[in-house]
């Protein structure tokens, strides 16, 4: 059943690609789609972020300076959405516009022939200035080359703590931190009589869930999920040691059920003061540095991922605005993408929606901005610091044949990555011990790897 799975996912990848291509287009003749009055409408799928939600609140400052185009917005969860757009840019739908997807899809779909190619409308933008971006973010955002997304926020993942509760106990945090250095202060202030925890770990199900840390982690203690030859090697000692590491710290000091916790549940436990440390991702720090919504507002310390034996270790992540070919509405969808991941959106969204809340860790200029620096000053920086020292490339010791830190960029990841998140989540649980679930991830991952050679 599970070879069935990864089998049909790989051959929807292959049909689209002999089934699917670009049409070339890149700038004027894209297509408009107007209806009879003039007017352009535009339908744009995104998830129920909190960026995105800010996003719709300024949609009529974009239809006010663009008076023939109108934009609804399907609003879904991330899940939901990766299934919904995925099946409809696939089968040539055309249900959407403009569809939000992950640096992991772009490469992929791109390859695929599934979205429209954007470089030549952001080449001809005046203004739109693509080298501002971050280079990683460029990176993400292209195939062989070539814009196909453009980057509406990106973000890595670091160590955020309770300076107050340090202090307290007499604890300093390095700048850049060993995960030993954590699991020992995790331990002295993890006070559950108290309702604190030591620190706080996703533990969800899903591959964009618990696996991202997890896996940020394999990489750091020198483990990987495939070597150049496309062997799985997820039962070998260095991600045993990783995992059983995971597994235990967050069963000596995390959060208590911490299988009921991803990003959103983690977030709400930190900014209610019930945690002295979550790593985690690099977008959090508007959200914790709001008073309106966190406790702990001006009590947050950030510092780098941890390490054990690379010199980084943070993730790499951004969801970008993208075209499907299908869509016959191009020159419209990028007017709108070009405004919302414009560096003068940024500022609309400091103006109207709060400094903190910009669309983080995409564009140089966003950190010289004296407004945003000087409300979030204490994590912006850093911010910018480790957004520039990812690796996509080879985040880990060892070489890899795909460009990605916590994921695999080939198609059937999505589908792998589903089945070994649901084991970790039971390892966690304590249903079965770690090198039962590595056994089993092992084979699972081994049946893509093999559709790989």
């Amino acid at each position: 059943m599970k070879n069935q799975r990864v089998k049909a996912l790989a051959a929807l990848g292959v049909v689209a690609a002999v089934s699917l291509a670009l049409s070339g287009c890149t700038g004027a003749g894209g297509g408009n789609g107007k209806a009879a009055d003039g007017t352009t409408t535009l339908t744009l799928a995104t998830p129920s972020f909190s960026q995105m939600k800010d996003m719709e609140k300024l949609i009529p400052k974009f239809e006010e300076s663009h008076p023939g185009i109108k934009v609804d917005v399907t609003f879904l969860e991330e899940s939901d959405l990766r299934d919904a757009v995925t099946k409809d840019v696939a089968t040539k739908g055309g249900q959407y516009d403009i569809v939000t997807i992950g640096a992991y899809e772009t490469p992929i779909w791109a390859k695929n022939g599934w979205l429209a190619e954007l470089g030549g409308y952001a080449g001809s933008d005046q203004g739109y200035d693509v080298n501002d971006i971050f280079s990683p973010v460029r990176e993400g955002s292209s195939y062989e080359g070539k814009m196909y997304s453009a980057p509406f926020y990106a973000e890595s993942s670091f160590l955020m703590y309770r300076k107050d509760l340090f202090e307290a106990a007499g604890l300093s945090m390095p700048e850049n931190p060993t995960w030993d250095e954590v699991s020992e202060m995790a331990q002295k202030l993890n006070d559950p009589a108290k309702n604190v925890s030591g620190i706080v770990l996703r533990g969800k199900p899903g591959w964009g869930e618990s696996l991202a840390p997890l896996n940020t982690v394999i990489n750091t203690f020198g483990g990987q999920w495939y070597d150049t030859s496309w062997n799985a090697k997820l039962d070998s000692p260095e991600v045993q040691k990783a995992t059983q590491f995971y597994v235990d710290l967050l069963k000596t000091a995390g959060q208590p059920d911490p299988v009921s916790y991803g990003f959103s549940e983690s977030l709400n436990l930190f900014t209610q003061g019930k945690a002295a440390m979550w790593y985690d991702s690099t977008s959090a720090g508007g959200v914790i540095e709001d008073p309106n919504v966190s406790k702990v507002a001006g009590k947050v310390g950030y510092v780098h991922a941890p390490t054990t034996k690379t010199k980084e270790s943070g993730w790499f992540w951004s969801w970008n605005l993208a075209v499907p070919e299908t869509s016959k509405k191009k020159d419209a969808a990028w007017q709108f993408i070009s405004w919302a991941t414009s560096k003068d959106y940024v500022q609309l969204v400091g103006k109207e929606i709060g400094w903190t809340q910009v669309p983080p860790g995409t564009r140089n200029s966003t950190y010289d901005i004296p407004e945003y620096l000087d409300k979030a000053g204490s994590f912006a920086p850093i911010t910018k610091d480790i957004m520039l020292a990812v690796q996509p490339k080879q985040p880990g010791v060892a070489p890899q044949n795909w460009v990605g830190v916590q994921y695999v960029g080939i198609p059937q990841f999505q589908d792998i990555g589903t089945q070994i998140a649901q084991g970790l989540a039971d390892t966690i649980a304590g249903k079965q011990d770690v090198p039962t679930f590595l056994k089993s991830a092992q084979d699972i991952a081994q049946l893509a790897g093999d559709e790989q050679k």
